[in-house]
């Protein structure tokens, strides 16, 4: 009974984070896409052609990161090739370990319109980061290739849950057609090179060291937070049907 409850309690706290009205935070811009970072004490700062964006708080940096990059638009750049890509587990060599390990892909790729703006969004567990699910999302626009990853430590994914949502809403590719003629906008990366090929060198090292400092509680814990987490994820996919189906009718 007290289980159920507890069901019951998580379900509704996590229709009200999403379905509560909320204010609006800060925008990051750079010379092809903005939108709504998670808090204000975020900032997003340009490691060599990528943006990282994470917390400037010690305490809370380490549980959530935004990547995003761009490239001029190559041979393996297609909607077709990302919805491949991100429906199967990837192969990953975490910075600094070995051996590889697999992804689980927690949701297949699906094709959504974000702001009149056509995305490919799929999410992971443990493909740029052990322990971290990971939100992607490709696009293409004119001779430009976008990706966006939204990435938090399974414990504290509820916490970002919320965010995450707003900030993928709030996005926007504001590329314009002569960006490759303007090289002092960009960064961009080559033409040949693979879409995110390179992110997991740009994750910080602070991510990547022991995490028992993230603490995981105890088993009946553990299961409560899996099932909110589960719920905040599935909540997330049906409202984000919801508001793009709205929008077309």
């Amino acid at each position: 009974m007290m289980t159920f409850f507890r069901f019951q309690t998580a379900l509704c706290l996590v229709l009200f984070l999403i379905l509560a009205p909320q204010a609006h935070g800060k925008i990051f811009r750079n010379a092809y896409v903005s939108f709504e970072l998670p808090e204000e004490n975020w900032n997003c700062n340009l490691e060599q052609t990528e943006w990282i964006c994470r917390s400037t708080q010690t305490a809370s940096s380490r549980e959530a990161i935004i990547i995003l990059t761009a490239k001029e638009l190559g041979p393996t750049d297609s909607f077709d090739a990302y919805l491949k890509h991100l429906g199967s587990s990837q192969q990953t060599a975490f910075k600094g370990s070995q051996p590889t390990h697999k992804s689980k892909v927690v949701y297949p790729p699906k094709q959504v319109q974000v702001n009149d703006q056509t995305w490919i969004d799929g999410l992971h567990l443990a493909s740029e980061v052990p322990n971290y699910y990971t939100r992607y999302l490709a696009t293409i626009k004119d001779k430009i290739a976008v990706l966006v990853t939204l990435s938090a430590h399974h414990k504290h994914y509820p916490k970002y849950s919320k965010d995450f949502f707003k900030t993928v809403q709030s996005l926007r590719v504001i590329a314009t057609k002569n960006l490759l003629a303007q090289p002092e906008m960009g960064p961009l990366r080559p033409a040949g090179e693979t879409l995110g090929g390179n992110l997991s060198s740009v994750i910080p090292n602070d991510m990547l060291m022991d995490q028992s400092d993230l603490g995981l509680g105890n088993d009946k814990s553990n299961q409560t937070k899996k099932m909110i987490i589960g719920l905040a994820v599935i909540l997330a996919a049906i409202g984000g049907y919801l508001l793009f189906k709205g929008k077309k009718t």
